[in-house]
């Protein structure tokens, strides 16, 4: 039986074993395992899980995601969330939709602690849900205000989503996470217009709420000063070539602490579950890693990856015609795919593809973020809305906070569109770090 056969019917069984909800990992090298013992034998499965198992759980850089989702844990611990929303809510209540914009606000600075989606929209969700739709505001409004906050976890540097990618491309992490910076400003600008836009068309959705004296707004900076001084530490650390990202880590987890300890928020208690939640969320990104690399390796033994990229690059489709036939494969498999999974399964079969149109990686890797974004509020699969529903049921269910997630894609779309156009919003800051 040729490979490309094979690989075919590696890759369709591991979609069947995922639609039956067996754990990513384990669809993924399940197939593998059996595709490449029928290819090369007991021996070959044997040497690549040895190679690749060993090889990438003792990777200095991997050790970069348990240190940065530590941060996240432990800057959730000492209640920052709570004083950031605070901050924004002082100086954009008074707006008609300002909560809304305050909860965008709020969540774009936490994410560059948290570094997850999920964090960001079960924190804000509880933080943001109760006062917004006290005040009057519509659910599905408010719902997508704290789910677009949400995604902008994975743009926003730390990010796993960039951690994940750079392992799998083997590009340079630290140049991934500096490119999420001016996107993510950007998209959280573009979600607080949105919100804006929904109030002036329907100005019951989102009323105003009281004013607050100039000394209240001033006096609310207070909140934001450790972790903005964090983040500059960490990320101006590794745009000026002071630390690795696995470094940048480190120091970024040891400040988290510190900030904590001296805001008195840490007990031994609360710093154990932030290390079991650290624990728990580092084994399953690990094992799916685990799994992406035997799956790559898989791949390409039946020449799959090759195959699609002679086949793509011998028509006469354009590089753009081709990067917008793969966007449309994202935003389709971002409603059937957890997004994780989306990452992991494809990029091994498109890389080549990638590199042989000279594509920019870290670019892409904006892309792809962007896409995976898209892929968490829309339905069925929408994580980011099952999240919100389970942290605030009282947002009226999940056709609520679908249909408010769903005018939120729109900017998301013109994010991507920019980039294609000016795609120095990306590779701007990565190109001039040190």
């Amino acid at each position: 039986m040729p490979v490309e056969v094979i690989g075919f019917i590696g890759i369709i069984v591991m979609f069947v074993l995922m639609a039956i909800r067996v754990p990513i990992a384990i669809a993924m090298m399940v197939p593998a395992i059996i595709g490449i013992y029928y290819i090369r034998g007991w021996d070959a499965v044997s040497t690549s899980l040895h190679t690749i198992v060993w090889n990438q759980t003792s990777s200095y850089t991997l050790a970069t995601i348990p240190m940065f989702i530590l941060m996240g844990q432990l800057l959730y611990i000492s209640g920052i969330s709570s004083e950031l929303f605070n901050m924004f809510r002082v100086w954009t209540g008074s707006l008609r939709g300002g909560l809304g914009i305050a909860t965008v606000g709020a969540s774009a600075i936490f994410s560059a602690a948290s570094g997850s989606s999920l964090a960001n929209t079960g924190t804000m969700g509880v933080v943001a849900s109760k006062e917004m739709l006290n005040s009057g505001y519509d659910k599905s409004l408010s719902a997508g205000a704290i789910i677009a906050g949400g995604t902008l976890g994975i743009l926003i540097p730390p990010s796993t989503a960039f951690i994940v990618y750079g392992l799998i491309t083997e590009v340079s992490i630290g140049k991934l996470l500096i490119a999420g910076i001016i996107p993510g400003i950007i998209l959280a600008l573009l979600y607080m217009i949105t919100i804006y836009v929904s109030v002036l068309i329907k100005p019951q959705f989102g009323p105003a709420v009281e004013k607050t004296s100039w000394k209240e707004k001033f006096s609310s900076f207070k909140s934001i000063y450790s972790i903005a001084l964090l983040f500059i530490l960490v990320i101006g650390g590794m745009y000026f070539g002071l630390f690795t990202p696995t470094e940048a880590a480190g120091v970024g987890a040891f400040g988290a602490l510190v900030i904590g300890l001296i805001r008195r928020r840490i007990t031994l208690k609360s710093f154990i579950t932030a290390l079991n939640s650290t624990l728990t969320t580092t084994s399953f990104i690990f094992a799916i890693v685990v799994g992406a690399f035997i799956l790559s390796y898989f791949m390409v033994l039946t020449k799959i990856p090759t195959y699609l990229s002679d086949f793509l690059t011998s028509t006469n489709l354009s590089t753009l015609g081709i990067l917008m036939l793969i966007v449309l494969m994202y935003i389709i498999l971002g409603a059937v795919m957890d997004s994780l999974s989306m990452i992991v399964v494809t990029l091994p079969i498109i890389l080549p593809t990638l590199v042989a149109l000279e594509v920019d990686l870290i670019w892409f890797g904006v892309i792809v973020v962007l896409l995976i974004e898209m892929a968490m509020i829309t339905p069925p699969i929408g994580m980011l809305c099952f999240v919100l529903n389970d942290v605030a049921p009282e947002m009226g269910g999940l056709n609520t906070i679908f249909k408010g997630a769903l005018r939120f894609v729109i900017p998301l779309v013109i994010m991507i569109v920019l980039l294609f156009i000016f795609p120095t919003l990306a590779l701007f800051l990565p190109s001039s770090s040190f």
